[in-house]
């Protein structure tokens, strides 16, 4: 992985359109950014290599898939040594969708989506406090999801 690439206005719209449309394809992001679809190519891969750019995903709504409940928790762990073996247990549970160690209040935030309140229930209980290391846990139910966004307005 190239760590020192640095990019430019041209990268910068090349990753703007790809967020847009991932799968959008070079010869229109070269037409759109006036460039030939070769330089598109090269800088992409150029970015891939330096760890800018990491594959590329399909953004699911859970809601339209019945996911309907999302809760943020806020996990208490008993000692700071508990956070890798904690982690690599999350990362087992599959209503976990996001995992932050964090500073402050929590060890760990998480973000959790389920069906509905009785299944969020049971992975609270059964699954994020029955983890040993768990001192305890506090959560937040989302009410709504007002911005969702991907870093790209950052980028101009």
């Amino acid at each position: 992985m190239q760590k020192d690439y640095q990019i430019d206005n041209l990268d910068k719209s090349i990753l703007s359109e790809l967020l847009l449309e991932a799968r959008t394809p070079y010869a229109k992001i070269a037409e759109q950014l006036d460039v030939s679809a070769g330089t598109i190519h090269v800088r992409i891969e150029k970015m891939r290599q330096a760890g800018i750019i990491k594959g590329t995903k399909v953004r699911i709504e859970p809601k339209a898939l019945g996911f309907d409940v999302c809760c943020f928790v806020g996990i208490f762990l008993k000692s700071a040594k508990d956070y890798q073996p904690v982690a690599a247990l999350l990362e087992q549970i599959p209503e976990v969708i996001e995992a932050y160690y964090t500073t402050g209040q929590y060890s760990i935030l998480t973000k959790v989506v389920t069906p509905n309140i009785e299944t969020f229930q049971d992975v609270l209980i059964n699954k994020l406090q029955a983890i040993e290391q768990v001192r305890s846990t506090e959560t937040m139910i989302s009410l709504q999801n007002p911005i969702h966004r991907d870093i790209d307005g950052l980028l101009i």
